[in-house]
């Protein structure tokens, strides 16, 4: 019979089993059991690599957070962070783990809940997995049906594939904010979130004050956005009764690119990365220009970035308190050159102003299914209408939208935008007209004029030259006349004695050269004949 081992060798092996069983997942691993726990250095690493999650300090702070971060390039760049709101002292002290109990992902420190992902979906066997597009999911390892993911819970960055938005059936706002500081990843107050109103739309908060709007959606885009601008993306948007949200993708995939809130600077910014500099390209800004600036005109004004001052009333409209206005306090707005009689609606009309980003949509209406004209026609008959466009500009348009309210934070958009129809009066329409036609009559007659002007400088231009040439083609036929008299046969031959030999003074390239005389004029010439 063989002897039992030794003790010291039961010993190493119950270590060795219970650190392979137990231990935390080394960087190939890319998913959590509830069996596992994450601790110390080890890290979730995304099937092919592209990003990895673990505990991270920043760079002047002593504190820890569990965050997900590019594994694939060199530069560590944070998309997300779990406990940003309650950070880690004691990073040996901090585990990541599954709760077998309730089926949810939990943060611990000494054994005191940090961070914690809660869920109502029941999982049978729960697997914490990190995926290749950076979104951290908690899921049934036997169904795949996710119960919790990190892409509802977005910290300052907005990755290809995220949305932005609100998911109505689970009751989940996916905003943006952004870090405090470069340091700090706790809220800052620069926020972004979808306006969950009759016309939704983008907008950027700092703190209670709305920052920046997007304009809402058109079928193609937003309507702030230049239709040219920011070709490498394609935007999708969704509104339903399950979602209203928006996300992004990148045209060539093998590109690698972020949204980020910036606190420090105020924008949203768009960055790609350069493999070939190994570094991030900052790629677009928003706000684009001066013109993004909330409410920056006030109530009717109109922002057009090309113009000085940039701020301009709309049509039928004066600025409200005309010194400020010309001290470029634009705050007050604008009010109509004349009020509107609702009840006469035979003397009222639309102007029709394009390429613009449509006003704030807080106060709107909306039916999708409307034309253009009925649109109108709906604008028309409800006093509190102020303005209509379609919802969709796509082909020849469709869908309507119209403001109840005061036409706050417009901009004309270069390239891009769309039409708004701003009610007013017909009079002033006509006006409108009248002045636009007078404008066209003049720059008609004054483009005649230049044209007969120059028709007219060309033709007196023509015929001096035509006189000039004349003049010298008299003149240089005076000249042969006197310089190259013409001589008949019989004259050549006496005056050569018949073309004698002694006359012969040798031969050009046109033939024998002849010495004439002629004893009148007592001058001797010589003839090629």
């Amino acid at each position: 019979m063989a002897n039992p081992p030794p003790k010291s060798f039961i010993k190493a092996a119950t270590l060795f089993l219970s650190l392979f069983l137990f231990s935390p997942p080394s960087v190939a691993v890319d998913f959590l059991t509830a069996s596992q726990n994450l601790t110390g250095a080890a890290t979730l690493v995304s099937e092919k690599g592209f990003f990895e999650l673990g505990f991270f300090s920043p760079r002047n702070s002593t504190n820890v957070y569990l965050g997900i971060w590019y594994k694939i390039i060199p530069i560590r760049t944070i998309v997300w962070v779990a406990n940003r709101e309650n950070p880690i002292v004691d990073s040996s002290a901090a585990v990541l783990k599954i709760n077998t109990t309730t089926n949810v992902l939990v943060l611990l420190q000494d054994n005191a809940v940090v961070w914690l992902a809660n869920t109502s979906k029941s999982v049978e066997i729960p697997k914490l997995q990190l995926l290749d597009n950076g979104n951290l999911v908690l899921k049934d390892a036997k169904s795949e049906v996710i119960s919790w993911q990190s892409f509802d819970y977005p910290t300052d960055t907005l990755l290809p594939g995220m949305k932005l938005g609100w998911d109505f059936e689970n009751g989940i706002q996916r905003r943006l904010s952004a870090w405090k500081s470069s340091d700090d990843p706790s809220p800052g107050s620069l926020t972004m979130e979808m306006m969950n109103t009759n016309y939704p739309e983008p907008a950027m908060w700092n703190g209670s004050k709305e920052f920046m709007r997007s304009g809402p959606w058109n079928g193609l885009q937003f309507s702030a956005k230049p239709t040219s601008a920011l070709p490498i993306l394609v935007y999708s948007y969704v509104n339903n009764k399950s979602e209203l949200s928006y996300s992004y993708e990148l045209i060539n995939s093998s590109l690698i690119g972020r949204m980020v809130l910036n606190q420090t600077l105020t924008r949203r910014e768009a960055w790609i990365w350069s493999d070939s500099e190994k570094n991030w390209k900052l790629y677009a800004t928003m706000p684009r220009d001066y013109c993004d600036t909330y409410g920056l005109c006030g109530a009717f004004g109109s922002c057009n970035i090309e113009l000085t001052p940039a701020c301009q009333c709309l049509q039928g409209f004066h600025p409200k308190v005309p010194e400020k206005w010309n001290l470029m306090d634009y705050a007050d707005g604008c009010v109509r050159n004349k009020p509107l009689n609702c009840s006469s609606t035979d003397k009222l009309g639309f102007a029709q102003i394009p390429g613009l980003k449509l006003p704030d949509t807080q106060l709107t209406w909306v039916n999708e299914s409307m034309s253009l004209n009925e649109c109108r026609d709906k604008c028309l008959r409800n006093c509190s209408c102020v303005a209509f466009a379609n919802t969709d500009i796509r082909g020849s348009g469709s869908g309507c939208a119209i403001w109840l309210g005061d036409l706050i934070d417009i901009k004309v958009v270069r390239r891009g935008g769309q039409d708004l129809y701003v009610r007013m009066l017909a009079s002033e329409l006509e006006t409108k007209k009248k002045t636009s036609s007078v404008v066209v009559g003049v720059i008609i007659g004054a483009t005649v004029l230049v044209i007969a002007g120059l028709v007219l400088i060309g033709f007196y231009i023509i015929r001096s030259k035509r006189r000039s040439l004349e003049g010298m083609g008299k003149d240089l036929g005076q000249q042969e006349d006197l310089e190259l008299p013409f001589l008949d046969l019989a004259t050549i031959s006496n005056a050569t004695d018949n073309f004698a030999s002694y006359n012969k003074l040798g031969e050009g390239g046109f033939g024998a050269v002849f010495r004439v005389n002629f004893t009148s004029t007592e001058e001797n010439m010589f003839l090629s004949a």
